[in-house]
This record gives structure tokens, C-alpha cells and sequence, in this order.
């Protein structure tokens, strides 16, 4: 038997995007904090349309932690 992926849709995501981003932050770096308080003050809304899903909470977390990995990217490029 295989087990069946669920699906999230954007109300889900929008309810767990804090949770997403606290799980983020308890394994960064601290100078890296500043990174998680411009995702902490941006509204969920802002980031998905009402008609996004995802596959799967994992893809979810995927995509939260892809939106770190850009900001990050992108202090970075302002630096140099």
C-alpha cells in the first residue's frame, strides 16, 4: 500500500508560514537573523495567490526555505 500525498492549499500555507519560518530560524546563524525578521514581517499573502497549492507540506517548507536561501543570496550580492 502507498501512502497518498496531501495536498496544502493557500490557507494552510498562509497558517503555517510562521511555523515554517520559526523552524528556520532555530538552526541559523545568528547574523542571519536579520533575514528572518524581513520573512517574519512579510505577509504570507504577498508571497502565494489564493489559488496556489502544494503537493505536499514538505514542498511547502521547500519553497519557505527557498525564499531564505534567495534573501540570503541577495544581502550577499549587495555586499560585494
Amino acid at each position: 500500500m502507498t501512502k497518498k500525498a496531501i495536498d496544502m492549499d493557500a490557507l494552510e500555507f498562509i497558517r503555517n508560514y510562521p511555523f515554517y519560518i520559526s523552524e528556520i530560524e532555530q538552526v541559523v546563524k545568528p547574523e542571519l537573523l536579520p533575514v528572518i525578521e524581513e520573512l517574519k514581517n512579510t505577509d504570507p499573502h504577498d508571497i502565494i495567490s489564493p489559488d496556489c497549492w502544494f503537493v505536499s507540506e514538505t514542498q511547502a517548507r521547500g519553497y519557505v526555505l527557498n525564499l531564505f536561501l534567495n534573501k540570503c543570496k541577495e544581502g550577499n550580492n549587495r555586499k560585494e
